[in-house]
């Protein structure tokens, strides 16, 4: 291999610093003085002596890995690996904690894809791929003694904490002050954000205890209609938020098609349980709130899904989004192939009408009450373009990229109420068909969606912000319910009572669970009636 150039160790390991500090962590930088902007009083000092310190706490923490053999491909993955965290951080405002290394995990390779542009690509070329291979030409001048070697390393780290340590001796209140008022400067710092974050999501995921598998509603009992089935579609939306829900208030008809399907009621004040559907969906059918939710508990216990099975409800969960995240593990499931149907799919993903496909054959061949679970793609981002057909392109010019940063606000905005717009066709046609099927059934259905998303607002983009961070458009979701006159009347419910709470009550994800049991009229321990919120609108 030819060699670009000689350097002796302790230098390169301070080149690296650097390089990270101002080629990577230019985002951090950015919000950095993006902070002291907003101040009354900076000194100049402190203002100065960040990037100086940026170096010197990465050169601290990189000198340990600069051994032989292990410092170009170590350092090679960290540019490579580096450069998309620096890129999605500069353009989206991503923030990489464990719930968003999960989320990168845990998508697949069709909804990744929908990630690649050409500015990610040229941006991965120039600052990863580029640097890993100067770094593989450079021929690395390690002390001849292998206690020299160590000697060197140890002053170097000392030389940084001696840095610091002099800057905090100037500056101490000022760090403190902005870390306390701003406290995801220090999950922003690259590479130590994701490093940190992937090793906790390994350790927890696969070197710490399971927790021991926990059933829920082994005493359930249910009060079945004696004359008539119950038939109810459960629609888990993607990527929805409330405000661009015109049944909500939004100034444009993006619920064109439920609206004219009649009694279609749309609660106005939802939150989620977290901001991807790595946390949400697990979450939302699972018998904890938002604030004791615990992963490692819910993927290790039953949720509402099993209990309503368990009292004889026929299941189906059709899954158009990736996967159900665990929830669907003990039901019978069918997965929408991109492949399968040319007809509504690209090959990479498909039109949620999809889920329409077949259905009646489905459900031919279960028995009695049932319930079937669709997980549509909704509004799944980046690409909101590929998530409707081009019948229903209503709103326009839009924005047919990925990279949405480039798109102006009016073709974002116009795309992804598209969206939202073929979702509601999609569950207008739903209720349509639980219409035909009224005769033989009490139909219900409910639509709720994972989490919201940012389109731009504060800079943010997507969705995946900590929870006590988020802005309101990635957690004040939009949640539906339609009912037939013969569900209505069986379950004795007064639609004004229901009606009237929808648009002044506040509700969440914390109460679907109780929910759906006690519409199902499902009695067990694990019901708490107080978050059921049909119970009071029943006579």
């Amino acid at each position: 291999m030819p060699v670009l150039f000689r350097i002796k160790l302790i230098p390169l390991v301070l080149l690296l610093a650097v390089v990270f500090a101002f080629l990577l962590n230019w985002p951090v930088l950015l919000h950095f003085y993006d902070i002291l902007t907003h101040l009354e009083h900076v000194k100049m000092g402190f203002a100065i002596s960040i990037p100086f310190v940026l170096v010197a706490a990465l050169n601290f923490v990189f000198m340990p890995f600069s051994i032989r053999f292990l410092l170009k491909p170590f350092f090679a993955l960290l540019f490579v690996t580096g450069s998309m965290v620096s890129y999605s951080t500069l353009k989206y405002k991503v923030m990489f904690d464990q719930s968003m290394i999960q989320n990168i995990v845990e998508t697949n390779p069709q909804e990744a894809h929908s990630y690649l542009n050409g500015s990610i690509i040229l941006w991965l070329l120039l600052t990863g791929i580029l640097p890993a291979i100067l770094l593989f030409l450079i021929k690395i001048e390690y002390p001849a003694k292998w206690y020299k070697g160590i000697t060197y390393r140890l002053l170097s780290m000392a030389a940084s904490l001696l840095l610091i340590a002099g800057v905090a001796a100037l500056y101490y209140q000022d760090y403190a002050s902005v870390g306390r008022n701003n406290s995801t400067l220090n999950k922003e710092i690259i590479p130590a954000n994701y490093v940190y974050s992937t090793v906790r999501y390994l350790q927890d995921t696969y070197f710490t205890t399971k927790e021991p598998f926990q059933t829920l509603g082994d005493d359930a009992k249910r009060v079945a209609n004696k004359d008539k089935p119950t038939l109810m579609f459960l629609v888990i939306g993607e990527t929805a938020r409330s405000q661009n829900f015109s049944m909500n208030g939004y100034d444009r008809d993006t619920n064109a098609f439920t609206s004219q399907s009649g009694d279609v009621i749309s609660f106005k004040d939802v939150h989620s349980c977290g901001t991807a559907t790595a946390v949400s969906v697990p979450c939302m059918f699972s018998n904890m709130n938002r604030t004791e939710y615990n992963a490692k508990k819910a993927t290790n216990s039953e949720n509402f899904l099993d209990i309503v099975q368990k009292t004889g409800v026929s299941l189906l969960w059709k899954d158009n989004d990736g996967g159900c995240k665990g929830v669907c593990k003990r039901l019978p499931t069918i997965e929408i192939k991109p492949t399968d149907n040319p007809k509504l799919c690209n090959g990479e993903t498909c039109f949620d009408e999809v889920m329409l496909e077949n259905i009646d054959e489905e459900m031919a061949k279960m028995a009695g009450d049932k319930l079937v679970a669709f997980h549509i793609i909704g509004s799944h981002g980046p690409t909101y373009f590929q998530r409707y057909p081009a019948k229903q392109r209503h709103f326009m010019p839009e924005c047919a990229r990925s990279d949405i940063e480039n798109c102006t606000q009016e073709q974002l905005v116009n795309t992804y109420d598209n969206t939202i717009r073929y979702t509601d066709y999609v569950v207008a046609q739903m209720i349509e068909k639980l219409k035909l099927y009224s005769n033989k059934y009490n139909t219900v259905l409910l639509y709720v969606s994972d989490h919201g998303e940012s389109l731009g607002e504060s800079g943010l983009y997507l969705h995946g912000t900590p929870y006590k961070l988020a802005p309101d458009q990635q957690t004040h979701i939009p949640m539906q319910v339609w009912m037939s006159p013969g569900f209505i009347a069986d379950k004795h419910i007064n639609m004004t009572c229901l009606k009237n709470n929808a648009a002044k009550n506040p509700y969440s994800h914390d109460n679907l669970f109780s929910s759906v049991l006690g519409i199902w009229d499902i009695t067990t321990r694990d019901y708490h009636a107080d978050s059921d919120l049909f119970r009071g609108c029943r006579s």
